[in-house]
């Protein structure tokens, strides 16, 4: 899919950003009160045979459990990026003082999925109009934001923004940053695959499931 069919693209977003802008969350994504040691550093992946993307919006576990339902997504880490604390843990990024975003970063195959098709997920999963917050979800740590690998992604995240904004899909200006990915660093153990180990818990019953409920009837032809 190329740059003139931004046109399409737009269309298809349309069909799913009420939704987006309608929930409210009944409770945050906040600290379940356990501060585990990290060890998810040494997760064993052979990321070399995959493309990269990394996104952040909104809270990890809601970005986590739409993508990795994605067909051709091999793996989604939760993690931290764009701040300048090395190696974080999640109470440092929830104090807002390291400047890291909760991010996905998403390993995929680009032959099965592409990374416009990526970023047509993005988009439509979360509101990229409020700064610093997705629903309940308040802090620098939620912000919407597109970290590229390489040019290319940077160029889409580029053209697809500007064409949202003009199109008027959004009664708000998108506030979405777009920069360059830098150092990743992997979330606590108890962070990953949240919401398939936890999907009893309030903020996953009400919150995530469904959005992913909604994400799964309008890309039926795309999941596993």
């Amino acid at each position: 899919m190329g740059l003139g069919r931004g046109r399409s693209y737009l269309r298809r977003i349309l069909t799913f950003i009420a939704f987006v802008l309608a929930v409210i969350p009944v409770t945050g994504c906040g600290n379940n009160g356990n501060e585990t040691k990290k060890s998810g550093e040494t997760m064993t992946f052979d990321s070399t045979k995959y493309s990269v993307a990394t996104f952040g919006a909104g809270c990890f576990w809601c970005v986590e459990a739409v993508f990795e339902r994605l067909k051709g997504v091999e793996k989604v880490i939760s993690g931290y990026s764009g701040g300048s604390v090395p190696n974080p843990t999640y109470k440092q990024v929830c104090d807002g003082n390291t400047g890291h975003a909760e991010v996905c970063r998403i390993y995929y195959d680009s032959s099965v999925v592409t990374y416009e098709e990526l970023l047509e997920v993005f988009w439509q999963t979360h509101d990229p109009t409020t700064l610093y917050r997705q629903g309940n979800d308040v802090g620098t740590q939620y912000r919407s934001v597109v970290f590229w690998h390489d040019a290319r992604q940077r160029e889409l995240a580029e053209f697809y923004k500007k064409k949202l904004d003009e199109s008027g899909v959004f009664n708000n200006p998108i506030v979405t940053e777009i920069s360059e990915a830098t150092s990743f660093y992997v979330a606590e153990d108890y962070h990953q695959n949240y919401f398939d180990e936890n999907g009893t818990q309030p903020y996953c019953a009400f919150v995530i499931k469904p959005k992913v409920e909604k994400f799964k009837k309008v890309f039926k032809d795309k999941l596993k």
